[in-house]
């Protein structure tokens, strides 16, 4: 039987007025992580929140928090957001010096550690450090905005990083242009985990969205 696949909401596409409501309402649609999108304004060009708002947060969640770190200096966050409540990492090999000393803090501090890749980065990339990471955050979008088109290359480059890993126990999450019509497709390549913003806070009903969402994956999940 085919595992489910996890789905998790983007926070960065929610009312931030109204942060706590959307968190409920995702949950009791089934929510199964809710993902948090820290950027320093400099790696990308937007600034969104920091360890403070995430705490926020995790006081209110139930659910795990995911966290992907669009910072060009991820290091000084990872005790903060552990602290913060935070259970899953993933950091851009592009901006750490030390990739392996960052991802062996991550899991110091209690976390899941994750390397995000964006669409031009190699999965050449993992070579050295497959057996230091929990996940691999797959960019199906260039990062910094919400609501972009999705890339259809990153298909290909998920079927890759699943023969890649084997037998390995490492999670294939994707985030970028998610929605019913790319999931079931994303789920078929090896994704296990879909990350979706505007998808599900686009949508008047949050539990709707979240459930087509799941019915397709699940669909390309056992094709």
């Amino acid at each position: 039987m085919s595992a489910r696949i996890r789905i998790a909401p983007s926070l960065l596409s929610a009312d931030f007025a109204r942060l706590a409501d959307e968190i409920a309402a995702v949950e009791a649609a089934g929510a199964d992580l809710l993902h948090l999108d820290l950027m320093d304004g400099h790696f990308v060009p937007n600034l969104t929140f920091g360890p403070p708002v995430v705490a926020a947060l995790a006081a209110v969640a139930t659910v795990p928090l995911d966290a992907h770190l669009m910072v060009t200096d991820p290091d000084p966050l990872v005790t903060a957001l552990a602290d913060a409540g935070v259970q899953r990492i993933a950091v851009h090999v592009e901006t750490c010096r030390h990739l392996h000393r960052t991802l062996a803090g991550i899991r110091d501090a209690g976390m899941e550690a994750g390397v995000a890749l964006n669409p031009a980065s190699p999965l050449t990339s993992l070579d050295e450090i497959l057996g230091n990471i929990d996940f691999v955050l797959i960019m199906s979008v260039n990062p910094g905005f919400g609501g972009q088109a999705f890339i259809p290359s990153a298909l290909n480059k998920i079927r890759r990083l699943r023969r890649l890993i084997g037998e390995q126990k490492i999670d294939i999450s994707v985030d970028g242009g998610v929605d019913p019509e790319t999931a079931g497709p994303l789920a078929a390549a090896g994704a296990a985990t879909l990350i979706a913003g505007s998808a599900i806070f686009g949508s008047d009903d949050r539990e709707r969205a979240l459930t087509e969402l799941r019915r397709a994956a699940q669909r390309g999940n056992e094709s």
